[in-house]
C-alpha cells in the first residue's frame, strides 16, 4: 500500500496586492451605499412643512427667536411690539399719555396712533392703511407701515408660511439655476431637502464657499445648492455705508460766552489740529422755549469756523436758575420734547451748523429715563440731515443732580458722541480742597465708560480742563475762597519760589504756601499733567478730546495738543 497522505491547512498570505484589492471593494461599495442613500435624500425626503409663521430677517431664519406668534389679518403682516424691540428698535415705547408707540432706527422718527390710522415720520403727519391692534394684552404693529422708518422690504409667502424682511441698506445678490435641482438644509452628503427649484427660478445668494452656494429660494426657504448650480449672479444692491462727518479723532473746543455777551471775534485766529468749535449759541428759557444768542457777531463767527476747516456744534444748555423744574417738564412731555427738537432742528438749518453739543446738567436722578428719550427722538431728526448729535455727562459716581441724572449707557448707544467732562472731581461747591481732574479719577471713571457702561471707545470724548482751582483754607481748615485759574496764569498766580511737589497718582504738581495768614492750595495742570490724560485717548482709542475752554489756554497749547494726539481712529 502506498503512503496515506496528511491534507494541509492552505493559508493565505495577505499580501500588499491583496490589500489594495480589499480597500478598493470596500470603497465602491460604500460609494454604492452613499449613491444610494443621497438619491433616496435628493428624490424621497419630504420637504419640512411649517407649522407656524417662520420669520427670516436678512437671510437669517429669526423664528426661534419670536417672543410672540406672528399674525396675519387681511394681508397685513403683524409683529409684536416686544418682537419690534428685539430686532429693530430696543428702544421703542408706548406713550400712555398720548395713545401711540414711538419708534426710532436710524434717521427716522415715528409715532403710531393706538386709536386712529395715524403716524407721524419726522414730524410729518400720515394716514395709514392699517393701525396697530391690540390682541390677548399684546400691541401687534403693521410691519409695512414702518417700511420707511426701518428701511425695509417685507413679504409674506404663503405657501411656505414665511415672512421675509430685508434692509435695504445691506446688500443683496441674485442668480439664476441652471437646472432643477434639490435645496439641502446643509452641505453634508446626506442632507433633508427642504426645497426644490426649478431651471430658470431665480433665488438670492447669500454667499459661496467650498464649491457650494448658500441660497434664499422663492419660497422663503434657507439651503445650499453647489455653485454650479447658479449662473449670472448679480449684485442688485449695493452696501450702503454711514459715513462719518469726522474721520479723525474729533479735537473740540468750547467756545463759551455768556447769554448777555456776544459771540467772540475769532477773526485772524487758527486753531491748530482743531476741527470741531461749540460756541455758546443756544440755551432753554423759564418757559422751555429754545433762545439763540447769536445775532450777526454770532453769523461772523460761524463763517470764520467754516473758512478755517472746522466743523460747528453749538452748545445748547440748560443752564440759568430755576431749571431742574424746567428741564423735567420738558422731559416728562413728549408735546414738549417735540417742540424742543422741532426749534434746534430749525436752528440747525437756518444757520448751516454741522451739528449739536447737548450740555444739559442739574437735571432730577428721576428724569435719567425720560432725558435719554429726549435724545432717542432727536438723534434720529439731526442725523437725517446728516449732521452729529454730541451729549455732554460727569463721571459716573457723584450726586442726583449731577451725576445719577445720565443713562451713560443709553446715551453713549443713541449719540454719535458721548463726551466725559473730566474735571471739578473737587469743583466750587466742594467743602474740601482737591484736584480739578485727577489722572487716577479719570482713569477709573473711563474704565466705568468703557466696560460697566459698555459704551464703545471710539464714540467716547475726554474733555480735558485748562484751568486749575485755588484754594484758601483758614487755620482751621474750612474753605473760605476758591478760584478757577486759567492754565496760561498759573505761573503769574502762584509766587516764584513756591516748591512744586509731583503727586504721581494724579500725575500733577501739589503746592501749598501761606498768605496772609491762610493757607493757599493747588494742583496744577499744565502741560505735563494734560500730556497723561491725553495718553488716555490714545491708549484707549477714544474718539477724541475736547478742551474747557477757549482763552484759557496758553501760547502754542494747540500745536502741543495735535501733536500728542494720534490722528486716525
Amino acid at each position: 500500500m502506498g503512503k496515506s497522505k496528511k491534507l494541509k491547512k492552505v493559508k493565505w498570505k495577505t499580501t500588499g496586492k491583496n490589500k489594495n484589492i480589499k480597500k478598493v471593494f470596500i470603497f465602491i461599495i460604500m460609494t454604492i451605499i452613499i449613491g444610494t442613500i443621497a438619491y433616496i435624500a435628493n428624490d424621497y425626503i419630504i420637504l419640512g412643512k411649517n407649522k407656524n409663521i417662520n420669520l427670516i430677517i436678512n437671510n437669517r431664519n429669526v423664528t426661534s427667536n419670536l417672543k410672540k406668534e406672528i399674525l396675519i389679518e387681511d394681508d397685513e403682516i403683524y409683529i409684536s411690539k416686544q418682537d419690534l424691540g428685539n430686532f429693530f428698535d430696543k428702544y421703542i415705547y408706548e406713550d400712555t399719555k398720548n395713545d401711540q408707540i414711538i419708534t426710532t432706527y436710524g434717521t427716522k422718527m415715528a409715532t403710531m396712533s393706538l386709536q386712529e390710522n395715524k403716524m407721524s415720520i419726522n414730524g410729518a403727519s400720515k394716514e395709514t392703511y392699517a393701525k396697530v391692534i391690540e390682541k390677548d394684552g399684546t400691541i401687534y404693529i403693521p410691519i409695512e407701515e414702518l417700511k420707511d422708518v426701518y428701511g425695509i422690504e417685507n413679504k409674506y409667502i404663503e405657501e411656505s408660511k414665511i415672512v421675509t424682511i430685508d434692509s435695504i441698506s445691506k446688500e443683496q445678490k441674485k442668480a439664476i439655476i441652471t437646472k432643477d435641482v434639490p435645496v439641502k438644509s446643509s452641505k453634508r452628503i446626506i442632507a433633508k431637502t427642504i426645497d426644490r427649484i426649478r431651471q430658470g427660478s431665480y433665488v438670492i445668494v447669500i454667499s459661496e464657499e467650498n464649491g457650494y452656494a448658500r441660497i434664499r429660494t422663492e419660497s422663503g426657504q434657507l439651503g445650499y445648492v453647489k455653485s454650479d448650480k447658479i449662473a449670472n449672479t448679480v449684485t442688485i444692491r449695493e452696501e450702503m455705508k454711514e459715513e462719518k462727518q469726522i474721520k479723525e479723532k474729533v479735537n473740540l473746543v468750547w467756545d463759551y460766552y455768556s447769554t448777555t455777551a456776544t459771540a467772540p471775534d475769532r477773526t485772524g485766529e487758527k486753531l491748530d489740529g482743531v476741527n470741531v468749535v461749540s460756541p455758546a449759541f443756544f440755551y432753554i428759557d423759564s418757559k422751555g422755549q429754545l433762545k439763540e444768542n447769536i445775532g450777526e457777531s454770532g453769523k461772523e463767527y460761524i463763517n470764520w469756523a467754516h473758512n478755517n476747516g472746522y466743523k460747528i456744534w453749538p452748545m445748547v444748555q440748560n443752564a440759568g436758575d430755576g431749571m431742574l423744574k424746567v428741564t423735567s417738564e420738558i422731559m416728562n412731555d413728549y408735546e414738549k420734547r417735540q417742540e424742543l427738537i422741532n426749534q434746534i432742528v430749525i436752528a440747525c438749518v437756518r444757520y448751516k451748523l454741522d451739528g449739536i453739543n447737548l450740555d444739559f446738567e442739574n437735571m432730577k436722578k428721576e428724569d435719567k429715563e425720560m432725558y435719554s428719550r429726549f435724545i432717542i427722538e432727536l438723534t434720529p431728526r439731526i442725523k437725517d440731515m446728516g449732521l452729529v448729535v454730541s451729549v455732554d455727562v460727569t463721571a459716573p459716581d457723584g450726586s442726583e443732580t449731577w451725576s445719577l441724572c445720565f443713562d451713560r449707557h443709553v446715551i453713549g448707544d443713541v449719540a454719535d458722541y458721548i463726551v466725559f467732562m473730566a474735571y471739578d472731581q473737587y469743583g466750587a461747591s466742594s467743602n474740601k480742597a482737591g484736584t480739578t481732574a485727577g489722572y487716577d479719577w479719570v482713569e477709573l471713571s473711563l474704565k466705568k465708560f468703557l466696560t460697566t457702561e459698555e459704551i464703545e471707545s471710539e464714540k467716547i470724548i475726554l474733555a480735558i480742563p485748562l484751568y486749575s482751582r485755588l484754594w484758601t483754607e483758614n487755620s482751621s481748615g474750612e474753605i473760605i475762597k476758591q478760584s478757577a485759574v486759567a492754565i496760561k496764569s498759573i505761573e503769574k498766580v502762584l509766587p516764584s519760589n513756591v516748591l512744586k511737589n509731583w503727586n504721581d497718582n494724579l500725575k500733577q504738581y501739589y503746592v501749598e504756601y501761606q498768605e496772609e495768614g491762610n493757607i493757599k492750595k493747588m494742583w496744577i495742570e499744565d502741560q505735563r499733567s494734560l500730556k497723561e490724560k491725553i495718553s488716555l485717548v490714545n491708549n484707549n482709542n477714544l474718539g477724541g478730546i475736547a478742551s474747557w475752554v477757549k482763552g484759557m489756554e496758553y501760547e502754542n497749547f494747540w500745536t502741543f495738543l495735535k501733536n500728542e494726539m494720534k490722528g486716525e481712529l
